[in-house]
């Protein structure tokens, strides 16, 4: 039976998170022995499988900051990584391999325990690449950051990514890694928490205004690089698009995962609020903070389509999620979607502008069918593609290739 640990920093709500989490979930369904190791985790912030007493989570180094006067997110969250993997060197847990993935800072830490162990890093995407230089100033602070992360990315035994478009972005980031092997491993989807009766996947409704006839959703981290103004602006182009009589029953919920520490958080919440009512949309929006598990998958099952504005996104699991509820996606055409949805079979790749999705999302309430006949479709491509079985079986196979 492998001996597996994963190290996350921050094992709140978010893609990244859903992957280690469904990971965890797959190994140990495979018969390995599974903990999570993290700097942080809210038992009212996160995921229902981590509160399972068998799927045991250990937090430490909590205390230390996650910033320095707004500033430093990249060495504060290296130093708390650190401290996990020097925590785990020193609690005399014995395992076999360790999962890492966002923070390959630690990888050094991991090789200079005693009894050394293999060491898988997922990489979702190159770190470097999500931060903007604007300053000679900003280019100086990272460029020790940016070689360090290039280094220990390449001490890891085993390197997987999460889609073919950023195994391409990894070989061009990081030149220094041409032989270093990268292998895909889409996430998963865990449809147990899609497959909930109706009466318990609720809350669709009940924050809808009267009159609503169709709902677009939008369903992303309050980020400004998930593009979320786009689903607004396309929305006010709709609205343009509808005669006067049909526009007052179009709606869109915003949802996404949503948390007070972080500042951009908050920030963006209140831009986006801003940004409705200079739109023209009051009334027309409804932001929803957090969604549980259950709002999630009932607004999946009721929306007309899912608007999934990110360019150049790594993967993204909602479009997966939006086309096993029989959804269509509406989507940037760049990134991981390519590699997801199915254009013009399980929903749309557009450019990202309000005119092309507008136009996207016209089609849809013009033609009923056409929705039902690409929810179907979608539906089929995660069964067929992305499902767990396949996910835990290939991430297995890394699993006892590394410790043979």
């Amino acid at each position: 039976m492998a001996r597996v640990v994963f190290l996350h920093p921050d094992l709140g709500i978010g893609g990244a998170e859903r992957l280690v989490v469904d990971a965890a979930v797959a190994l140990k369904s495979q018969g390995c022995s599974v903990q999570i190791w993290t700097a942080h985790h809210d038992p009212a912030h996160c995921f229902p499988e981590t509160l399972d007493p068998d799927l045991p989570v250990v937090c430490v180094g909590d205390w230390l900051p996650t910033r320095v006067w707004g500033y430093l997110h990249a060495p504060c969250a290296y130093l708390r990584m650190v401290y996990v993997a020097l925590c785990l060197i020193f609690s005399g847990v014995e395992y076999d391999v360790i999962f890492c993935d966002q923070v390959s800072a630690c990888i050094p830490v991991l090789r200079l325990a005693r009894h050394k162990r293999k060491v898988l890093f997922y990489c979702h995407f190159p770190d470097r690449l999500l931060t903007q230089r604007r300053s000679t100033l900003k280019k100086m602070y990272r460029a020790p950051i940016d070689w360090l992360e290039e280094r220990t990315t390449g001490m890891a035994d085993v390197v997987l990514v999460n889609s073919r478009f950023t195994a391409g972005v990894f070989r061009e980031t990081f030149r220094s890694l041409g032989g270093v092997q990268t292998d895909v491993l889409y996430p998963s989807l865990n449809t147990d928490t899609f497959d909930l009766p109706s009466t318990e996947a609720r809350g669709f409704e009940g924050f809808l205004p009267e009159g609503t006839t169709c709902t677009f959703l939008s369903l992303n981290r309050y980020e400004r690089k998930k593009n979320l103004g786009l689903a607004l602006e396309a929305l006010a182009a709709l609205r343009e698009r509808l005669p006067m009589g049909q526009r007052t029953g179009v709606h869109l919920v915003v949802a996404g995962g949503y948390d007070d520490r972080v500042a951009e958080n908050v920030r963006h919440y209140a831009e986006l609020r801003e940004l409705a009512v200079r739109l023209g949309l009051d009334g027309c929006v409804t932001f929803l903070r957090s969604p549980s598990d259950s709002q999630k998958v009932a607004l999946l099952r009721g929306c007309t389509a899912v608007l999934y504005t990110p360019s150049g996104e790594h993967f993204g699991i909602v479009p997966v999620e939006a086309m096993y509820c029989r959804c269509p996606v509406i989507a940037a055409n760049s990134g991981g979607p390519l590699e997801s949805v199915v254009d013009r079979e399980t929903g749309f790749l557009c450019e990202p502008t309000p005119e092309a999705f507008s136009e996207a999302m016209a089609r849809l309430l013009s033609e009923p069918q056409l929705r039902t006949d690409m929810g179907q479709a979608g539906r089929r491509r995660v069964q067929d593609k992305f499902s767990l079985q396949a996910f835990s079986d290939q991430l297995h196979g890394y699993i006892l290739r590394l410790i043979q």
